[in-house]
């Protein structure tokens, strides 16, 4: 009987053992999880977060991508190699628009000749239209690539590209065109300046984490950039994102005073951007959030504003050009920047005044402009930063 007692005991004493162990396991393991949310929070503590906003088209997404290029890693060869069906479907889709709006050209247009496609290249053009028009497009061959250089050549194409403002044709067209035989070799794979021409829609919210000074450097902020969607349907997506931002980089393409909106032909790009940029100001969750407002697309602007006056615009109708040449074109950008600056006060209530705002010239393409950009952004937002906590 003892002897049963003394081996009950023993076998109850060892259980009590076992349980402490794993009892003093799950408290570790718990410690441990309670530790990491910790250095998480406090990581995420010193993460700065900035909203890249615009409209469609205003090159933001093209400003994401250089910044990926500068201050992450690149693209790897299976990204780079992902952008071939991308930039293909670019090509075709051009082509077709330029097509289409030949067609459109020479029926309602008085010098309607002009626009007319040669006979020996209205059964290409029909072709690549087709093609143009597919959700699936077939990869770029060299066959392909003669005929879209052929029919690009076209007297008729050439001058519905002259009034491509009035037909959604991107700004990559020249680019691409010029390229077609080495995008259309069997081993092409896309260098970075293709990827920066390619044009994907943003739809939902994609993200990076990065610094301008460099990841290991502790003197360097750390920014999580957040590019969403620029059409207007894609606004909806951006609200769950507004709280505890620290910036807001907003892109206006200056450039596209001249055009409508992709989603809504009736209506001028540049009113469309004024407009959006007027109701992110006034968002309550911006009370104190700093604003650095890209004027973006100089590099076309620079060419188009001495061709096309910018008062064909109806937020620019009081604009009136004075001098030629470079003295013009600075001119016409300095009566952009206080359109949009006089706006930025308008928009803003008093008890938002002293929150910051920068306005600075961007060419997205431009990657040293890009670079230097950011520096210029990051300074600024260190130095509230320093302010903020009482040692500025």
């Amino acid at each position: 009987m003892l002897s049963i007692t003394t081996q009950n005991m023993g076998l109850l004493c060892s259980k009590r053992h076992r349980y402490n162990e794993a009892d003093t396991e799950e408290n570790a393991q718990a410690a441990e999880i309670e530790r990491r949310i910790e250095q998480e929070t406090k990581v995420e503590q010193h993460i700065q977060k900035i909203l890249l906003l615009g409209a469609g088209d205003s090159g933001k997404s093209t400003i994401f991508k250089q910044i990926k290029l500068l201050f992450q890693s690149g693209f790897d060869e299976a990204e780079l190699k992902s952008y071939i069906s991308v930039i293909h479907a670019n090509v075709y889709q051009t082509i077709k628009v330029l097509h289409d709006g030949s067609k459109e050209l020479a029926q309602n247009e008085t010098d309607s000749l002009k626009y007319v496609i040669s006979n020996e290249n209205k059964d290409i053009g029909q072709k690549l239209s087709e093609i143009g028009g597919r959700l699936d497009h077939p990869s770029l061959t060299k066959e392909l690539a003669q005929e879209i250089e052929t029919l690009w050549r076209d007297a008729a194409i050439q001058e519905t590209y002259a009034r491509g403002n009035e037909l959604q044709v991107p700004d990559c067209t020249p680019y691409f065109m010029e390229n077609l035989q080495r995008l259309s070799d069997a081993n092409y794979i896309p260098t970075k300046d293709d990827v920066l021409y390619a044009r994907v829609r943003t739809t939902g919210v994609v993200e990076i984490q990065f610094s301008p000074v460099g990841e290991n450097k502790k003197s360097g902020e750390v920014y999580r950039l957040f590019d969403v969607g620029g059409q207007r349907n894609e606004r909806r997506k951006w609200i769950h994102l507004f709280e505890g931002v620290t910036a807001v980089i907003f892109c206006a393409a200056i450039s596209e005073y001249d055009q409508t909106l992709f989603e809504d032909e009736n209506k001028n790009r540049m009113i469309g951007t004024k407009e959006l940029f007027e109701w992110v100001l006034k968002q309550p969750c911006f009370e104190k959030t700093s604003f650095m407002l890209f004027l973006n697309k100089f590099d076309i602007f620079e060419k188009k504003v001495l061709k096309v006056p910018l008062n064909v615009c109806e937020w620019f109708k009081d604009y009136q050009p004075v001098l030629t040449g470079k003295l013009e074109i600075e001119h016409a950008y300095e009566f952009v920047k206080k359109k949009f600056e006089e706006l930025y006060f308008q928009s803003t209530t008093p008890d938002r005044v002293d929150r910051v705002f920068k306005i600075y010239r961007t060419t997205a393409l431009d990657q040293k402009l890009v670079k230097k950009t950011f520096k210029l952004v990051d300074e600024t937002l260190r130095r509230r930063n320093l302010f903020e906590a009482g040692l500025l």
